[in-house]
């Protein structure tokens, strides 16, 4: 059966109805799983999130109205829910619409409507899942930017990745946009109305990454951890050499069985997702001096893609300029400024030690703190320099000296962190170093700032 067929839970008292509505529903391709009454249910929902419910309203433990009010309140993303009911009143499928519902179903069943409202009932799920998905993507963009043979020789390799599940391990300096890559992946292949769950695995505390992982149950309350949220997806894990071992261990469990336990559970939950990750330090190196666990590594390293520096597609340059220009000009409403025709040909021999995130952040300085329309090479020269070999800045202040002081100190602060990031190579450990901040604290202040890792 293909994995990713939508996984549909049928909720009925009645035997004979249960089992005809999952012969029915199995010959049409849909993967089917069964409960009995609401305890049941709540199990097989915990287990497995489904893609929809078909819920009977008159259950001997608790009725279908009660039951989706539990999970209408748990769940915000609720999957489509469909009621049945054998006692079928107007007041019965008011309440459950008012509730969430997306349909009511009256029995005797029609297998023509049912399977007619349960086709619609997935591709409005699907639907909202897909826009959810390009709004993540307008702030991304939706591939990686360039023309030359060496980026599209790697964009012809994760297409051809994308037509298989093998687990990829991208590797590649700090910036080259390895998390870009992993989204075009994840964009051509089948899972691509699935979501996609990038996690910058450093930025996680160790104490926080079991529940952040996997998730946690606390008096009935269910908060799904990244696993969860990617499944049916892709789950992006940023510069894996970060992870502490006790969380090696136990994602290790959980991509081998597929299945896992939330913090403070006791029912298995099973996932299935396609895992990418990156590293832009020696793995090996890692593996061999017992930082990172071997099997692990085997288990994320099907297939090794390296993604290459910019300084090795330097023809890039100039529509990566424009891009992040148009970019910034629509997201950010920042003024549209142009580069030069000679700062462009000097950005073409630099040698870009941060790569495209380097571009990328020296593109957004320059327009928020220069003015006029064109961006000369001076400019240029002077904003790659270092600070203390930037012309004084006099009466010309700064564009964000004219906002309010915690915008300004936002802008500060983000310009500062990442400046200091690529100085250091990406690595938050040497970041907190460098700057005398304690980890926990940086950590909090990346993530409030939005600065990737």
């Amino acid at each position: 059966m293909n994995k990713q067929a939508p996984y549909i839970l049928v909720v009925d008292d009645e035997q004979d109805i249960r089992q005809l509505v999952s012969e029915i529903l199995e010959d049409e391709g849909y993967q089917v799983a069964m409960a009995e009454n609401a305890t049941e249910a709540r199990k097989l929902k915990n287990q497995r999130q489904p893609n929809l419910i078909l819920l009977d309203i008159w259950m001997p433990d608790s009725d279908g109205i009660t039951l989706l009010r539990e999970w209408v309140g748990e769940d915000s993303a609720l999957c489509p829910v469909v009621m049945m009911s054998g006692h079928g009143s107007v007041e019965s499928a008011v309440e459950a619409t008012r509730l969430g519902a997306y349909d009511f179903l009256e029995k005797p069943l029609s297998m023509a409507k049912l399977l007619l409202i349960v086709e619609r009932a997935l591709e409005t799920s699907s639907l909202q899942r897909e826009n959810a998905g390009l709004k993540q993507q307008l702030m991304i963009g939706v591939e990686p930017v360039g023309k030359s043979a060496v980026v599209e020789r790697t964009k012809d390799k994760l297409k051809r990745l994308a037509q298989h599940d093998a687990r990829v391990l991208l590797v590649g300096e700090a910036g080259v946009g390895k998390e870009m890559y992993a989204r075009y992946l994840h964009n051509n292949s089948s899972r691509r109305d699935g979501a996609f769950v990038d996690v910058s695995v450093g930025s996680i505390s160790p104490e926080n990454a079991a529940v952040e992982f996997f998730g946690r149950e606390d008096n009935g309350r269910i908060y799904r951890g990244l696993l969860e949220q990617a499944d049916r997806g892709t789950l992006f894990l940023g510069e894996i050499g970060g992870m502490d071992p006790e969380t090696q261990t136990r994602l290790l469990s959980a991509l081998e069985s597929s299945s896992f336990l939330r913090v403070g559970g006791s029912q298995a939950v099973r996932v299935d997702v396609r895992v990418v990750a990156s590293t832009r330090m020696a793995l090996e190196e890692e593996v061999n001096s017992g930082r990172f666990r071997q099997d692990l590594y085997y288990l994320l390293n099907v297939v090794t893609l390296e993604i290459p520096p910019l300084r090795e597609h330097s023809e890039d340059v100039p529509g990566l300029l424009n891009f992040y220009v148009d970019h910034f000009v629509v997201h950010e409403k920042l003024p549209f400024r142009r580069f030069s025709m000679a700062a462009q040909n000097y950005l073409r021999n630099y040698s870009w030690p941060g790569n495209v995130r380097e571009l990328r952040n020296l593109v957004q300085r320059l327009m928020i703190l220069g003015a006029g329309d064109d961006i000369e090479l001076d400019e240029v020269k002077a904003a790659l320099g270092s600070i203390a070999e930037q012309p004084k800045l006099g009466l010309n202040v700064p564009e964000f000296f004219n906002l309010p002081l915690k915008e300004a100190r936002d802008h500060f602060e983000k310009s500062y962190l990442e400046y200091h990031f690529e100085k250091n190579g990406g690595s938050v450990a040497k970041l907190a170093a460098a700057i005398g901040m304690e980890r926990t604290h940086l950590y909090r202040k990346l993530h409030s700032l939005k600065i990737k890792l």
